[in-house]
């Protein structure tokens, strides 16, 4: 549930972002275990998500450990997919 932990969850995104802020918004009210990486502090973030968004810089871009990724969600889209995968602590 930090941005720092050690998570099934990775998320990229800016600080600036909106869709961002929501996305970590569902994560910490699902208690869901999650690390954050501001694409605009680190360069191989940023094009690890341009390279996973036919060349789009968006954010977020979220990733599983099923191995699929959500882009831009939807609060119920991520709410859904956190759930269906049992990554909720709540």
């Amino acid at each position: 549930m930090t941005e720092t932990s050690e998570a099934q969850i990775i998320m990229y995104g800016t600080d600036w972002c909106p869709e961002s802020h929501l996305a970590k918004f569902v994560l910490k009210k699902l208690k869901a275990d999650y690390t954050y990486i501001n694409i605009d502090q680190d360069k191989a973030a940023e094009n690890i998500v341009i390279q996973n968004n036919a060349g789009s810089r968006s954010v977020p871009t979220i990733f599983f450990p099923d191995d699929s990724v959500l882009v831009e969600p939807s609060r119920r889209e991520l709410t859904k997919k956190v759930l269906s995968l049992g990554l909720s602590k709540k």
